[in-house]
C-alpha cells in the first residue's frame, strides 16, 4: 500500500485558504507575499516581521527583521546584521531571495517555558471513514539565540502539558487550550478539504503569543513525526502512526 495524502507546498497558498474562512482568519498572522510595497507596508505596521520561503520547510531560510529607531535588523540563523533603509534591507533581501517566492508574516513574539520560546504543533489525521482527528499535541521548545524552533534548527520536542505549565498555565487553562487547538485542527482539516481532494494528514504550527492568543504560522501537508520515537512517552508518537497505517505512512 502506497502513502497516500495530498500535499501541497506553496505556504501562500495554505494561508490563502484559511484566510478565506472567517472563524479561522482570526487565527493567521497577517501575511503578504514578498514585494517592495508589501515590505513597506508591513514594517509600518509592526516592528518584527519574518521572511520565509513560499516552498520552504524544517525552518530553513526564514530571516527575522525587526525595525529600530533608525535602522532594520535582521537575523538569519545566528548572525545578526543592519540595514539603514529600507531600500537597503530591500535589496539585500531580494538578494537571499534569488528570485524565488518568499513571504512577508507579522511576527508573533513566542510566549516562553522556562525562558525558551516554544511553538506548539497540533497533527490532524483523517480515519478510514473520512472524519478528522485531531491526534497528537506536542511542543517544539526553541534556542534562545535561533529564529525558529524546529528540531532540525537544534529545537527540543515537549510534552504539552508540562510545557504549558512551564509557560504559567494552570491545570484548567491547558486543558481549556489543549480542547480548543484540537477543534482549530480539526477545522482547518475540514477547510483543506473544500479546496483539495486527497488529504489525510496536517501538522498546524501554533504559536502561542504574551496574551496567551494561538496564531497559525503554518499548516504542513507533510508533517514529520519521527523525534517522537524518541520521548520517554511513546503514547503521541503510538497514536499519530495507528493512523498514519491505515493511509500507508510508516514512519
Amino acid at each position: 500500500m502506497n502513502y497516500r495524502s495530498t500535499t501541497i507546498k506553496s505556504k501562500w497558498v495554505k494561508t490563502s485558504w484559511l484566510l478565506k474562512q472567517p472563524d479561522l482568519r482570526k487565527y493567521v498572522p497577517q501575511t503578504l507575499l514578498f514585494n517592495k510595497k508589501n515590505l513597506i507596508l508591513m514594517l509600518s505596521s509592526y516592528s518584527t516581521v519574518y521572511f520565509k520561503p513560499t516552498g520552504g520547510s524544517g525552518g530553513f531560510n526564514i530571516i527575522r527583521i525587526t525595525r529600530k529607531e533608525k535602522s532594520y535588523q535582521i537575523q538569519f540563523n545566528t548572525a545578526k546584521s543592519t540595514y539603514s533603509n529600507i531600500d537597503r534591507l530591500y535589496d539585500k533581501l531580494c538578494r537571499f531571495s534569488n528570485k524565488k517566492s518568499f513571504l512577508l508574516q507579522k511576527g508573533i513574539v513566542l510566549a516562553r517555558t522556562n525562558k525558551k520560546p516554544f511553538d506548539i504543533r497540533v497533527m490532524v489525521q483523517k480515519t478510514n471513514k473520512g472524519t478528522w482527528v485531531s491526534s497528537a499535541i506536542f511542543t517544539k521548545i526553541g534556542k534562545n539565540d535561533k529564529v525558529a524552533t524546529n528540531y532540525n534548527q537544534g529545537g527540543k520536542i515537549g510534552y504539552f502539558h508540562p510545557t504549558m505549565s512551564g509557560a504559567g498555565y494552570n491545570t484548567a487553562a491547558i486543558q481549556h487550550m489543549e480542547t480548543r487547538l484540537k477543534k482549530l485542527g480539526v477545522s482547518v482539516g475540514n477547510n483543506f478539504d473544500q479546496h483539495k481532494k486527497g488529504f489525510r494528514e496536517l501538522g498546524l504550527d501554533v504559536a502561542m503569543d504574551s496574551k496567551k492568543n494561538p496564531w497559525i504560522l503554518e499548516v504542513n501537508t507533510r508533517p514529520q513525526f519521527y523525534p517522537l520515537k524518541n520521548m520517554k512517552n511513546k503514547k503521541d508518537y503510538q497514536r499519530i502512526v495507528s493512523y498514519a497505517k491505515q493511509y500507508g505512512r510508516l514512519k
